[in-house]
């Protein structure tokens, strides 16, 4: 099941796919008051969604124009994961990390497919990472790694804009993270009975129609279920939180001659188990 935030008439709201279908969320739910999906999430009301598809559930689909958004516009957290495919570590000739390297992103962050991100103007060294984002169901602290993929609501597919100049001004890398816009996420939400295991999903990121990076989870140096665990025995992971679970090899600044985005540049990521996101720079 493909779950989503979509704006219509100056209205976002959570939607589901019925096929190529967009269908209102909540509507279909008999609660059309409500609009959120980070709340659908919460609430444990997906499975009666997914019910309620098998079936002639009546509904309308919403009319055009619409446009998707992020996925969950607004997550109690945005938790990244650093250096976590082997093949990234080796292209820089780093060691493979012990622990998960953790750092966040904002709200601020988060666009959807289809949108144009200004590239900052402190920057010019702005990078392109293609990840498999998920995003939690269940409240999660302290969670076993057996445990772990109960917690798991969905996948997505996140572009973790990085301005390298920035990332590497201080010890710390978040000022190279958090400019508007630099964590494109969608197109939308799959839930995991349709993504199936989480170690077989496939990735990968055009600049322009030509392929700079081609993956799979399987190269993970922290698995889905070992991030839920680790990430939830250091702090309590709430419905609707996302965490992006690194990338893999191929990024613009480990390549030589460097690649770094410019105005008019056209980042797709896609997988065949989750979708394409589609990404433009330059002026809004």
């Amino acid at each position: 099941m493909k779950l989503a935030t979509y704006s219509s008439e100056g209205v976002t709201r959570a939607g589901v796919f019925d096929g190529e279908a967009l269908f209102d969320a909540w509507d279909l739910l008999g609660d059309g008051e409500r609009t959120s999906l980070r709340e659908l999430i919460a609430l444990d009301r997906v499975g009666e969604l997914a019910q309620l598809l098998t079936g002639n559930h009546g509904g309308s689909p919403v009319g055009e124009p619409w446009t998707l958004g992020p996925p969950i516009p607004d997550p109690d957290k945005v938790i990244c994961i650093g250096l976590n495919y082997r093949a990234h570590a080796e292209e820089f000739g780093l060691d493979i990390p012990e622990a998960p390297t953790v750092f966040a992103k904002f709200p601020n962050a988060l666009v959807g497919t289809g949108a144009t991100v200004p590239l900052p103007r402190t920057s010019d060294k702005v990078d392109f990472e293609a990840e498999v984002a998920f995003v939690v169901g269940r409240r999660a602290k302290d969670v076993p790694v057996d445990d772990a993929l109960d917690h798991i609501a969905g996948y997505t597919l996140l572009d973790d804009l990085s301005a390298r100049d920035l990332q590497f001004l201080t010890p710390q890398w978040m000022p190279g993270k958090v400019f508007d816009g630099s964590a494109p996420c969608g197109p939308w939400l799959v839930t995991p009975d349709e993504v199936g295991p989480p170690d077989g999903i496939d990735l990968s990121l055009t600049l322009n129609d030509e392929e700079m990076q081609s993956s799979t989870t399987a190269d993970l140096i922290f698995s889905v279920p070992e991030l839920v665990s680790r990430l939830s025995s250091w702090m309590t992971l709430e419905p609707g939180d996302i965490v992006s679970t690194g990338t893999p090899s191929g990024v613009g600044s480990g390549r030589d001659p460097r690649v770094w985005l410019k105005d008019g540049d056209r980042v797709v990521v896609s997988s065949a188990k989750i979708g394409e996101l589609e990404t433009t720079l330059g002026p809004a």
